[in-house]
């Protein structure tokens, strides 16, 4: 296996902390890991994004996708040696000093709850997260989100753009290369050099996607990776085909040539995927950094991340998930203008919220329930709701308010996450039976919302 060599620089142990924490309880902070946090809380993670720093990944890759303000939100917040961390979880350091930010749910080093959502967001099929050591835990995130931007970029076809190549045979069609012809064919044998440009599927792309196949077929885990469902492998395969000329020495060559950001006006899912196989064939230097004062890592947005898992569940219950940057399934907002409004998730008889916020310790915000409110004016609802996590069932889940006016309901449901398991086997089975009491939850509500109407008629 060929690895990018460099002097490993000695790393502190992390600091650990969760996310929506208002203050950090942990070990004592050093001199420079104070002086590194408040380079890190500085700039936004829109500036990050937009910044040069190629350790750093954030998710979702497109910071306006979903309207949420991602790209305004800190990583941290540091002041007078009082850390604060919103919904952004994950793993970011600069210089030696290093960040883990779990799920609050998370039970010691064992975070399940995060893990658990990019498994279902993802697709991914985790095998055992008792990991080696925290530094490998950036790595394991990487490998686990390849097959998911694999996919998503074959769909688009295999990458391909014009080559360059060179021939010497009597077919010709191309730009005789009168150098190379002397060179080669003299005295005149019936050949001729030249030299032509063809579209072709084995390109720097897809070969730098080939030895990132290679490198994780190398794990201890690999395998079952790029074994994880049938597309995964279809996908494998195909860029195995495409790729004869593929040679395990050409690594740093293949890197060096993708270093530039791929900006394609169709294959603009490759661009997501160059960036990961970048970082899993580089993944030493983005645990131990490049460069004095770059910020690498790899970030998810708990509020982005919760939603798209609930996605995963309410999608069976007939709930249509708005696409903003889409345009797809908005909802218009007047007559005579294109203005569209996008809930997270509705259908013909209720609107849903997703909020990551602990609305266990605190009451719903009042923008909150205008947005909410305005979404069932607009649809003509009787009944909404806010999805959010528990670690354990509150009083606000059975709360229902009444809304005066034109009336009708909102309710807080809680879906409960289990802080208790003691294996993820076991905090698999425990997630799966609440979810499904969620579901039966709305259905319920569904039915009762149904009996009222059929009682006023």
């Amino acid at each position: 296996m060929i690895m990018i060599t460099q002097k490993i620089q000695r790393m502190s142990n992390p600091i650990n902390i969760s996310d929506n924490c208002l203050a950090y309880n942990g070990r004592p902070l050093t001199e420079q890991e104070k002086e590194d946090l408040q380079k890190l809380a500085l700039p936004s993670i829109s500036d990050l994004a937009n910044k040069d720093n190629g350790g750093l990944l954030v998710f979702p890759p497109d910071l306006n996708t979903y309207g949420d303000e991602i790209g305004e939100q800190h990583i941290v917040q540091y002041w007078n040696n009082t850390l604060q961390t919103g919904n952004i979880m994950g793993f970011v350091g600069i210089n030696d000093t290093r960040l883990r930010i779990h799920s609050r749910f998370a039970t010691g080093d064992d975070d399940y709850f995060l893990h658990y959502m990019l498994q279902k967001v993802f697709s991914v099929n985790l095998f055992d997260l008792k990991h080696s050591s925290d530094s490998e835990d950036v790595f394991d995130f990487l490998i686990y989100l390849f097959p998911y931007f694999l996919k998503k970029a074959l769909r688009l076809g295999l990458f391909k753009t014009y080559q360059r190549y060179s021939y010497n045979d009597a077919n010709v069609r191309g730009t005789i290369d009168v150098v190379r012809h002397l060179r080669q064919n003299m005295p005149f044998a019936g050949r001729i050099a030249y030299n032509t440009r063809e579209y072709s599927y084995d390109n720097d792309i897809t070969e730098l996607i080939r030895h990132t196949i290679e490198y994780i077929d190398s794990h201890p885990f690999g395998k079952g990776i790029l074994e994880n469902d049938n597309e995964t492998i279809e996908d494998v395969e195909k860029i195995r085909l495409s790729t004869p000329s593929y040679q395990q020495r050409e690594l740093r060559t293949i890197i060096g040539k993708n270093i530039r950001p791929l900006n394609h006006p169709y294959y603009t899912e490759y661009r997501p995927l160059q960036q990961i196989c970048l970082r899993i064939l580089l993944h030493e230097e983005l645990k131990y950094g490049r460069k004095k004062d770059d910020i690498y890592g790899i970030l998810f947005d708990g509020a982005w991340l919760w939603e798209e898992y609930l996605n995963t569940i309410l999608c069976s219950c007939g709930f249509n998930h708005p696409r903003n940057k889409k345009g797809e399934g908005g909802i218009r907002v007047f007559k005579n203008s294109p203005l569209r409004f996008y809930p997270d998730f509705w259908r013909k008889d209720f609107v849903l919220d997703t909020k990551y916020k602990n609305y266990g310790e605190y009451s719903v915000q009042s923008k909150d329930y205008h947005q909410l409110i305005a979404y069932m004016y607009l649809l003509q609802m009787n009944r909404g709701g806010f999805v959010v996590p528990y670690a354990n069932v509150p009083d606000a889940n059975k709360k229902d308010l009444e809304l005066v006016g034109y009336g009708g309901n909102i309710k807080v449901y809680g879906l409960t996450v289990g802080t208790q398991c003691v294996s993820y086997a076991e905090f698999v089975n425990y997630m799966n039976t609440e979810e499904n009491k969620l579901i039966n939850k709305i259905q319920n509500e569904r039915i009762l919302v149904r009996t009222s109407e059929m009682d006023i008629l």
